[in-house]
């Protein structure tokens, strides 16, 4: 009996989920590592703690797996996306700790960039927006603040590489430098049109393109590892939010999946045709099978996980981040305090690397519990903002969202979200959507045409019952405390 082994290396934990050829779940193994906060606004992780707690938790799942009597067929990679790496290629060392994708350091590069009239011709490439969210400005951060990195470049010597790379590389004992193009997507230097690393972008950042890494489809060869005895293939690759559409069964266009993890990311599968937003969303490749590009529309929430660990290792007002559901429920509103979350900044539609972290409406009646309640609804908040963007710009009248993510596992936020947003929420089997979409993508270059049948299980539909007029005057609210976040540090600035 064979199996799929799907890495999920999230930002806060890694994972390793073991599947049979039918797509049932033999083990699951997760293990947290260290986030380090050097300076207000900079977040980093350790390569080799990236590393090792990845593949702590692959060959746990895969013992489990094997002790059952399964015999591994391939692996399947999926990754928090833009958090970048550089190493040298001959020792296998990173040379400095990985830039994650929250991190916030290099908002004053792209202004300048943007203030040089680069936006268009970025959007037009990539699909994305001029935000130190993406990977190249914290590439040019790294070269320009490592004395050897210009000098390893020069001798080819210099590896770049997003989270999938890095495995990819390590797992093959560095025989393959190489991602997919879902992740290359996601780096500001790649053309989604023309389906390449783009040589103007490159050259104008000052990114050397010899350290970038060969992009491959998302389903295909990508390597061998040996490191579970003979050599195992790794046949799947894809960043972990166009894993999720994939595990949510979300493959035409219309459909639409928002991943609750850290951040809050939502897509819609636009099919082949790459929509451009008016809207601050971005366009990005779904997934590329054989010579089949497909895209989506992407709106990214950089704080909805995140914003619950402020409240228990900030605040202090709860002992674990699942107290918050409990806490939430034990009133029946937030009292009118609305939380934005802008920590790190906002996302999508308003891309302000400036926006500073909210809490309004405090009065003496308010309590953790509101606090608590205020912070839930956050999430659901930004995500109907981002909902109601893609519509704008697609032309499209969503019917479902399909959720997944650990806080999709919540009663109180999902009916929220439906309420806000004014359609179904459908909560489907397989919360995993994230690994299960790698393994789907493994799966499929293995030939295991029985994978997968376990998207089209649902568990749970969550029914508007919020009318809809209060619900628009809750998102009217909500725009009015997103300006006054949005406005503070313009202040600040000014002062100083």
């Amino acid at each position: 009996m064979s199996f799929i082994l799907a890495l999920d290396q999230g930002t806060s934990s890694s994972r390793a989920i073991a599947y049979d050829a039918d797509g049932r779940t033999l083990a699951t193994v997760s293990k947290p590592f260290t986030q380090h906060y050097p300076q207000p606004g900079w977040v980093e992780h350790d390569p080799e703690d990236i590393w090792n707690s990845q593949y702590a938790c692959a060959r746990e799942a895969f013992d489990i797996a094997t002790a059952a009597g399964h015999a591994l067929t391939a692996i399947g990679i999926t990754n928090q996306r833009e958090t970048t790496l550089l190493w040298n290629r001959r020792t296998g060392q990173a040379i400095h700790p990985a830039i994650v994708w929250q991190d916030r350091r290099t908002a004053e590069w792209c202004e300048r960039y943007r203030a040089q009239g680069y936006s268009e011709l970025v959007t037009a490439r990539t699909g994305l927006v001029i935000d130190p969210y993406f990977s190249a400005s914290k590439i040019v951060w790294l070269m320009n603040a490592i004395p050897t990195a210009r000098a390893l470049a020069e001798q080819g010597d210099l590896a770049f590489g997003t989270v999938d790379s890095w495995l990819i590389y390590k797992f093959t004992n560095g025989a393959s430098h190489v991602t997919d193009v879902t992740n290359a997507s996601r780096t500001m230097l790649y053309d989604i049109h023309a389906q390449q690393w783009d040589r103007q972008l490159c050259d104008m950042f000052g990114v050397p393109m010899n350290c970038l890494p060969k992009v491959l489809p998302s389903s295909g060869h990508f390597g061998d590892t040996r490191l579970f005895g003979g050599g195992v293939p790794i046949l799947g690759c894809a960043g972990d939010q166009q894993a999720a559409l994939l595990g949510q069964g979300c493959t035409r266009a219309g459909q639409a999946k928002n991943t609750y993890g850290t951040g809050c990311f939502m897509l819609l599968h636009t099919g082949a045709q790459a929509h451009v937003s008016r809207h601050g969303l971005l366009t990005t490749v779904a997934a590329q099978i054989h010579n089949t590009c497909e895209y989506a529309l992407e709106g990214a929430v950089f704080n909805a996980g995140s914003a619950v660990q402020w409240l228990r290792d900030g605040l202090g007002i709860i002992e674990r981040s699942a107290d918050v559901f409990e806490l939430a429920q034990s009133v029946s509103d937030t009292g009118d305090v609305f939380l934005v979350p802008a920590f790190n900044g906002l996302g999508s539609p308003h891309w302000d690397a400036h926006a500073r972290g909210l809490l309004i409406g405090l009065t003496r009646g308010t309590t953790r519990a509101h606090i608590a309640r205020a912070t839930l609804e956050s999430i659901a908040l930004q995500s109907a903002e981002v909902l109601q963007a893609m519509q704008s710009d697609a032309r499209i009248a969503l019917t479902e969202l399909r959720v997944d993510g650990g806080a999709a596992a919540n009663d109180l936020l999902m009916q929220m979200q439906a309420d806000l947003l004014g359609v179904p929420v459908v909560r489907p089997y397989e919360l995993e959507a994230t690994a299960f979409g790698a393994a789907m993508l493994a799966a499929r270059a293995a030939g295991l045409t029985a994978f997968g049948a376990a998207t089209n299980r649902t568990v749970k539909v969550f029914e508007p019952a919020l009318a809809q007029s209060v619900a628009q005057a809750r998102m009217q609210r909500w725009q009015e405390a997103v300006q006054r976040a949005r406005g503070w540090t313009s202040v600040q600035i000014n002062a100083t």
